[in-house]
């Protein structure tokens, strides 16, 4: 069992490799880490620009493109979630911060960027049954305007970061 995960771990970690498959790893890396799963993309965004600095605005795009795409199935597992409480209680589960975010509407997924409380936060955007269009739009934003910073702060402010 041991040799077949460590087979096929290989085999995915293999395909993933950023010289080979840059841009499509920045996107699957920069989706599953805005689900959920605890994972950062910073780092495979600025590994494929620091190894190839012309791709700096295909992996930005990409990046925010699979992170927005992300937070969008986030919504949508905060809207599902939703659904089966409200089933299953026959009851609104609206609290303080419930109520709150939901003062602020889509607006407030332009926060969806930031550590530990961004990706949470699309997915009580979907609970909140927040219009989706929008709270993608503001997300992509928030998620943009990250990427750009935190990309060009480290290219350009802390060009020996890597080195």
């Amino acid at each position: 069992m041991e040799a077949w995960i460590e087979l096929h771990l290989g085999a995915l970690l293999a395909a993933l490799a950023l010289p080979k498959f840059g841009l499509s790893t920045v996107f699957i890396v920069s989706l599953v880490s805005a689900t959920l799963l605890p994972l950062g993309s910073e780092p495979a965004v600025f590994g494929l620009v620091k190894l190839n600095p012309s791709l700096f605005w295909p992996a930005v795009g990409v990046a925010t493109l699979g992170n927005t795409l992300g937070g969008a199935i986030t919504w949508w597992m905060g809207y599902g979630a939703e659904r089966a409480y409200e089933r299953v209680t026959h009851q609104a589960g609206h609290g303080r911060a419930l109520r709150w975010l939901a003062r602020f509407g889509a607006p407030a997924c332009l926060l969806s960027w930031l550590p530990v409380v961004g990706d949470p936060l699309c997915a009580v955007a979907g609970w909140l049954k927040l219009p989706f269009w929008p709270c993608v739009m503001y997300m992509a934003i928030g998620k943009l305007a990250r990427y750009i910073t935190m990309t060009a702060g480290l290219l350009w402010l802390f060009p020996g970061a890597l080195n």
